[in-house]
């Protein structure tokens, strides 16, 4: 049997029927919206800003996210065709079982593993360190080194760590929060958003004032910038091919990337849209062009408040309240608020990271390609809480036991390559399929598909060899499960919803 099966879109369209079986429909589409902007403003703003501009792309790192913005939406507006045409749980691993066939889905499926839940564990460990910021700056205090770091780390007074507790705190209590109900996780998000970016405004409107425009000049990074001598003793050297001009501000754009992760897990929530024909598009979108606008802004303050070099020295977490302490006289009580911002920040992206971790593991449960625990509802808030409660253990290994420069690239890598298939998943539908119902239409198919294909591509090939091989190796380990496991229980195969151009195999059923 062919190992591009497809799932019909019929078959898809019945799952998003509401049942007592289904998942609940409660989002508007204010909660969708905020709930991508939720996922988006997070440690990218707080932390990739600075790590791409001091590195890579200087006072550019506007352009960085320009670029960034432009590979998003291309494959946003396919996102949203999708979202409103199948609109139920799965994001890009429904759409391109419908397009590309049984193997491509799973493919994406397992890579969105490292988007959602390796993003979720990479979050959860910047939450516990500016949790220990906060404590200190508001309290004095501080967690033990060896309770809020990973056995792999050691301090400067050598002091090994153990486990990072309140990392595995914060995914406990959200994990807690998704299992009541996504109505409820929606309203805390709602909070959160509108908590943080509020101070997103004030630091841009407050900073403008503070923009020294020889820090704008040159724009981009000189090949004899020099050298810059990390506090690790490593030595930065800006003639690198990545690290100036306009190659920089394309590493840039790979960098800054992260700061996007996470609209389309609006997606995932299709089949708890009360609306998702309508409402997922404005969702995706109108999501995205505010997050747009805020980066922008945000990284020309930033980048004018500051020297680039200075945010290699200062260390990228602490980038935002560094440069508001020593550039931004009398308003040292905005850093505070800063520290208070990204905690909420990284606690909404948490948040929507697992609930769309479990929905796309609860759409492949239904499709038999992962085990039925992943879809079992729960009796009384219809929330996969057996998935949740598996993800927590999973996502809690890696937060816990396991330092945040591991998997943290893993999750752009990732993300770039889920895009580029959703962009060439509408490019097919549309040959293949011409005549289905489509409540949104992607403007320009035939340039906005390859093209945003390119551009995601062209970040990917910015990333450093070792994110490619551990984007190998983990897609290894997923086909090692999918012939193992999935390929002998797909329902697909067993006859229970096939295209008519591919009969079932008898061979696979029982």
């Amino acid at each position: 049997m062919s190992l591009f099966i497809k799932k019909s879109i019929k078959s898809l369209l019945a799952a998003a029927a509401e049942s007592d079986k289904s998942l609940k429909r409660t989002l508007g589409p204010t909660a969708l919206i905020a709930l991508g902007i939720g996922a988006i403003i997070g440690a990218g703003l707080f932390v990739r800003t600075a790590a791409a501009a001091g590195g890579n792309a200087g006072p550019a790192v506007t352009i960085s996210f320009i670029i960034a913005a432009i590979g998003c939406a291309l494959a946003g507006l396919c996102y949203a065709e999708f979202a409103s045409m199948i609109p139920i749980a799965g994001s890009a691993y429904t759409y391109s079982y419908a397009t590309m066939g049984e193997f491509i889905a799973w493919i994406i499926g397992w890579d969105l593993v490292l988007e959602y839940a390796l993003g979720a564990a990479t979050v959860a460990i910047g939450w516990s360190q500016y949790l220990n910021d906060l404590l200190h700056t508001f309290f004095g205090t501080t967690i033990p080194y060896e309770w809020s770091h990973s056995p792999f780390q050691v301090s400067e007074a050598g002091v090994h760590g153990i486990v990072n507790l309140p990392a595995i705190l914060i995914i406990l209590l959200l994990t807690m929060l998704l299992i009541r109900g996504t109505a409820e996780s929606a309203l805390v998000n709602n909070i959160i958003v509108f908590v943080k970016v509020a101070i997103v405004l004030l630091i841009i409107g407050f900073g403008w004032s503070f923009i020294n425009p020889a820090n704008h000049n040159p724009y981009t990074i000189p090949a004899d910038a020099g050298t810059v001598t990390l506090n690790t003793g490593i030595v930065h050297n800006y003639a690198d091919f990545w690290n100036n001009g306009w190659a920089g501000v394309l590493r840039g754009a790979s960098i800054v990337f992260f700061a996007f992760i996470g609209f389309d897990a609006v997606s995932t929530a299709a089949q708890e849209a009360k609306n998702p024909q309508k409402d997922m598009p404005l969702g995706i979108l109108v999501s995205l062009v505010i997050c747009t606008a805020l980066y922008i802004l945000f990284s020309h303050v930033l980048t004018g408040v500051a020297s680039y070099k200075e945010f290699l020295t200062q260390g990228s977490e602490a980038s935002v309240s560094y440069a508001i302490r020593h550039h931004m006289p009398g308003y040292e009580w905005l850093a505070k608020l800063v520290t208070v911002a990204i905690l909420a920040g990284f606690s909404s992206v948490i948040l929507v990271m697992l609930m769309g971790q479990t929905r796309v593991f609860y759409t492949m449960s239904t499709d038999g390609l992962v085990p039925s625990v992943f879809s079992k509802l729960h009796p009384k808030y219809r929330t996969p809480y057996k998935s949740q409660w598996l993800f927590f253990g999973f996502v809690s290994l890696f937060a816990g036991f396991v330092p945040d420069s591991i998997v943290g690239d893993m999750v752009s890598i990732g993300t770039l390559f889920a895009f580029v298939l959703v962009c060439l998943g509408i490019f097919i539908l549309r040959k293949t399929d011409p005549d289905i119902e489509r409540p949104f239409k992607t403007p320009l198919y035939y340039i906005v598909c390859p093209l945003g294909a390119l551009v995601c591509l062209g970040m990917i090939v910015s990333e450093g060899w070792e994110n490619w091989a551990r984007l190998i190796v983990w897609l290894i380990i997923g086909f090692i499960v999918y012939f193992g496991y999935s390929i002998k229980h797909s329902k697909v195969r067993l006859g229970a919803d096939t295209t008519p151009n591919d009969p079932p195999n008898p061979k696979y059923v029982d």
